[in-house]
């Protein structure tokens, strides 16, 4: 059998698919101030229950038992609450957060165990800690009939639900964003019908001029959203910069910065998400560049880098393709760009943007022949594993 190396399949349409999948739903919350206070009252005393446990667990580390772990932190949760020490309102939100400080132990006595740099668990500031879980829908929180959410200690808060809530409701976690509040409703819903085949293949070629090229050619703009609002960013940094550490002024001029950024991140996420929602719906085969993102974000390149946000822009197009039945595949970028698709070398600076073969006279743009070698690769992976589906069949 030929060798795959080079080669990742992250979706094939047909056998082997999941029935369930696992989505997030987050709609906005609009508490009264009453309400706002109470909500910022849950999340402070989560923290504190954070920070305790956290204290606990370093105490028992330095005094050499390393047994202390959730279940025995969570057998205290009752006689703290009798005795009035928490002011968590729902006691399946407080273990949630012993969860969380528990999580955060396990992965870095994993990365010591990796030999990586562990990072030892920190204690985390209320102006950091933004969110607090209902682990059980149902337990403590609800959505009522009316449209509105009740929330244990709160109340029943005015919730936007912009679009249906589909499937069955796990969990739900209160978050804080830029002093706003939301809901976040983790579901299990079932995976949609494969999308109908197009007969359609492409491969993309991501970049800083241009976001992306395909193969036959089109050209996706880069929208170059923080640049765009580098203006805005460096008047609201300024008057960070001006107000008294600790001010109430000095937060308000913070939370505006904030939204700034958060404006500036639904904007790169919202056309990730129309991007890629056209490739999928337009093709059933994807190639694509198995980049080393994190290393190609540094130096002089490292905000155009992060501006066009490739990483997350790969990750919707791969979650997408696999609920559509599509096939992506990430091929080995090394010498995409430096060889013609009929197979010939063709040396480029990073200057020379544009490709002309000597052995076959293509002349196009580097990104074009980029694309067209990408796919090339694709549709050699795809011939791969035709002969393997057909052996398991």
């Amino acid at each position: 059998m030929p060798s795959l190396t080079g080669y990742r399949v992250r979706a094939v349409a047909g056998e082997g698919r999941i029935s369930l999948l696992r989505k997030t739903f987050k709609y906005r919350l609009y508490p009264t101030r009453l309400q706002g206070k109470a909500l910022e009252g849950q999340v402070a005393e989560a923290c504190r229950l954070y920070n305790g446990a956290l204290q606990e667990r370093r105490d028992a580390w330095r005094m050499g038992r390393v047994d202390l772990n959730y279940y025995h932190q969570a057998t205290q949760l009752r006689q703290i609450r009798a005795a009035g020490d928490l002011g968590l309102s729902n006691y399946s939100a407080s273990q949630d957060v012993l969860r969380r400080v528990d999580k955060t132990f396990q992965a870095f006595f994993r990365r010591v165990k990796a030999g990586q740099k562990a990072g030892f668990p920190r204690f985390k500031p209320l102006a950091r800690f933004d969110s607090y879980a209902f682990p059980a829908y149902g337990d403590g929180c609800k959505l009522r009939d009316t449209g509105k959410l009740y929330v244990q200690g709160v109340g029943e808060l005015k919730v936007k639900v912009h679009r249906p809530l589909e499937g069955q409701v796990k969990t739900l976690t209160v978050k804080r964003e830029c002093g706003r509040w939301y809901a976040c409703f983790s579901v299990e819903a079932p995976v949609p019908e494969p999308l109908p085949a197009t007969g359609a293949v492409t491969g993309i070629d991501v970049g800083l001029e241009s976001f992306a090229v395909l193969s036959n050619g089109t050209v996706v703009e880069n929208p170059r959203h923080y640049r765009q609002a580098q203006a805005r960013l460096r008047r609201a940094q300024r008057k960070v910069a001006r107000r008294r550490k600790g001010s109430n002024r000095r937060r308000k001029a913070v939370r505006e910065l904030q939204r700034v950024h958060a404006h500036v991140r639904n904007q790169r996420s919202d056309f990730h998400h129309q991007v890629s929602r056209k490739l999928v719906n337009s093709y059933d085969l994807i190639t694509v560049e198995d980049l080393n993102i994190k290393g190609l974000a540094g130096g002089m390149l490292a905000k155009s880098v992060h501006d066009a946000g490739w990483g997350s822009f790969l990750n919707k197009l791969s979650y997408k393709a696999e609920s559509a039945g599509r096939m992506l595949v990430r091929v080995n970028p090394n010498g995409t760009s430096q060889r013609c698709v009929c197979g010939a070398a063709v040396p480029k600076g990073l200057g020379q943007r544009w490709h002309r073969c000597p052995e076959c006279g293509m002349s196009v743009s580097r990104d074009h022949a980029s694309a067209l070698e990408i796919l090339r690769l694709g549709l050699r992976f795809q011939a791969l594993m035709q002969p393997v589906a057909a052996s398991i069949a």
